[in-house]
């Protein structure tokens, strides 16, 4: 392929395929479904926000993208959504499993309550299990796909997040290997990401702190310096998995997190002065 030819085939990286992307109505999800579109996806947004999933849906136009409403602890939800996705575009090429929620961070694990334990699993673990189980029932005949699923850089280091918050996490990537051991063999790619915190609603919940304050947090801990995470950024590393140019890219979490799970700062090496 010429350099030409490779430029105009990425243009549009995403062209023909069709999405659904859960939490789809904000944050990171409401941002990749932009990004999609854009780059030539029908998207289907899945959300339990009705009011937001419908503008956006309509802001991304009504023949790229349309809205379902989709709790996805509840399996019936999800089936419908995915049912949704091939009724109304024929087929479905990527499933973004993004939905998550957190729970209050509680310094000591006795003041921790079992029900805000479980709430916390039902979404981010069962969600994500229900979301690659009814991807596979409508990919592996077509023995086609791929599987994205939000996991974070509690993913792979603790204390970054609550219990309930980093087990979930922990769990999402356990079930991406699992996962794409299984339909690989149907042609199925499954991967997830782990971005760093970033000034959504989400992850302001699960840190306790306003956006300035977040943002001091991620220049304080974080190896790159001069560059602030933004949900832009994890859209873009969705796209890369979501797109052709990850074909033989599978069971792998993308870290989107600047080299922060990279160090032990308590060693405090490679200190230049001020």
């Amino acid at each position: 392929m010429t350099t030409t030819g490779f430029i105009s085939s990425v243009a549009r990286r995403l062209e023909g395929k069709v999405a659904l992307i859960t939490g789809g109505a904000s944050g990171i999800g409401e941002c990749t479904a932009k990004v999609f579109a854009h780059h030539g996806a029908k998207v289907v947004v899945a959300d339990i926000q009705d009011e937001s999933g419908r503008s956006l849906a309509k802001a991304l136009g009504p023949s790229n993208s349309t809205y379902v409403h989709c709790d996805v602890t509840d399996e019936a939800q999800v089936k419908n959504a995915v049912n949704a996705a091939v009724t109304t575009y024929g087929k479905l090429d990527i499933m973004f499993n993004n939905a998550g929620i957190a729970d209050e961070s509680k310094a000591r694990i006795i003041d921790n309550e079992k029900v805000d334990f479980e709430r916390v699993l039902q979404t981010n673990v069962t969600g994500v299990f229900l979301g690659i189980k009814h991807a596979a029932r409508v990919m592996i005949p077509g023995r086609n796909g791929t599987i994205i699923s939000t996991a974070s850089v509690s993913s792979k280091v603790g204390a970054a997040a609550s219990h309930a918050y980093c087990c979930s996490k922990h769990a999402v990537l356990g079930l991406t290997k699992n996962a794409a051991v299984e339909l690989g063999q149907f042609g199925i790619r499954v991967n997830c990401l782990s971005p760093y915190a970033l000034a959504t609603p989400l992850a302001k919940q699960v840190i306790g702190l306003d956006d300035e304050q977040l943002e001091n947090l991620m220049h304080a801990f974080g190896t790159l310096k001069g560059v602030t995470l933004q949900a832009e950024d994890v859209a873009n590393a969705a796209l890369y998995l979501a797109s052709d140019e990850a074909r033989y890219v599978s069971g792998h979490n993308l870290f989107i997190d600047g080299g922060f799970t990279i160090q032990n700062p308590s060693f405090r090496m490679f200190q230049y002065p001020e």
